[in-house]
C-alpha cells in the first residue's frame, strides 16, 4: 500500500520532461528579452551621442530642409494639374496669418540704418543668406549617396572632402561679381574742400548744384563768369 502512494506522489518522466521544457523555454524568452534590451539602450546611447554632437540648431535646419523639400513636392502637384502655386498658397492661408506674417516680417528686418561696419556686414550677410535658393535635387543625391554621413558630427569626414560641381562654382562667380557691380554703383563720401567756392545754401541745396554742373556746366560756364565780374548783361 505504501510504495503504490511513493509511486503516485513522484511524477512521471513524461511530465518531468515537459516541466523542463517549459523552463527552458522561460530562460530563453527572458534571454532574448534581455539582449533585446540590452541591444535598445545601446541604441539610445548611440543616438543620443549623435544629437549631442550635432549643432544647436540643426533640428531647426532640419526642420527647414524638409518644409522645403514639401513645397517643392507641392509646387510639382500644381503644375502637374496645371494651377499657379502661388495662388494656391494664397488661398491656404488666412487674413489673419497674412497679417500676422507681414508683421513679423517687417519686425525682422527693420531699416536700423548705419551704425557700424560689424553690423552693416553682418546685415549683408543675413541678405545675401536669404538669397540663396537650395538645390534640393542635389541635396537628395548626396543624402542617398552619404546617407548619416551627409549630417555633421564631431566624427564626420564629409567636411573638407566635398568637392563643389562646375555649376555651384559658376553660381558663387556670378553671385560675387554681382556683387562686385553693385558696390561700385555706391557714391563713395568725398572729402570736403576748403578752397571750393560756396554756392550753396544747405547739404541738399550743394548736391543739387554739383548735379546740375556736371549736366549743364559747359553751357553756363560763360553766364557764371560774367555774373561773377559783374558783367552780365
Amino acid at each position: 500500500g505504501s510504495s503504490g502512494s511513493e509511486d503516485e506522489a513522484q511524477p512521471s518522466p513524461a511530465a518531468a520532461a515537459a516541466k523542463r521544457e517549459e523552463q527552458l523555454r522561460k530562460f530563453r524568452e527572458l534571454h532574448l528579452k534581455r539582449n533585446e534590451a540590452r541591444k535598445l539602450n545601446h541604441q539610445e546611447v548611440v543616438e543620443e551621442d549623435k544629437r549631442l554632437k550635432l549643432p544647436p540648431n540643426w533640428e531647426a535646419k532640419k526642420a527647414r530642409l524638409e518644409w522645403e523639400l514639401k513645397v517643392e513636392e507641392k509646387k510639382k502637384e500644381c503644375a502637374a494639374r496645371g494651377e499657379d502655386y502661388e495662388r494656391v498658397k494664397l488661398l491656404e492661408i488666412s487674413a489673419e496669418d497674412a497679417e500676422r506674417w507681414e508683421r513679423k516680417k517687417k519686425r525682422k528686418n527693420p531699416d536700423l540704418g548705419f551704425s557700424d561696419y560689424a553690423a552693416a556686414q553682418l546685415r549683408q550677410y543675413q541678405r545675401l543668406t536669404r538669397q540663396i535658393k537650395p538645390d534640393l535635387e542635389q541635396y537628395e543625391k548626396l543624402k542617398e549617396q552619404y546617407g548619416e554621413a551627409l549630417y555633421p558630427t564631431s566624427d564626420s569626414l564629409l567636411h573638407g572632402t566635398h568637392v563643389p560641381d562646375k555649376e555651384g562654382i559658376d553660381r558663387m562667380v556670378a553671385d560675387l561679381e554681382k556683387q562686385i557691380e553693385k558696390r561700385e554703383k555706391y557714391s563713395r563720401r568725398r572729402p570736403y574742400n576748403d578752397d571750393a567756392d560756396i554756392d550753396y545754401i544747405n547739404e541738399r541745396n550743394a548736391k543739387f548744384n554739383k548735379k546740375a554742373e556736371r549736366f549743364y556746366g559747359k553751357y553756363t560756364a560763360e553766364i557764371k563768369q560774367n555774373l561773377e565780374r559783374g558783367t552780365a548783361v
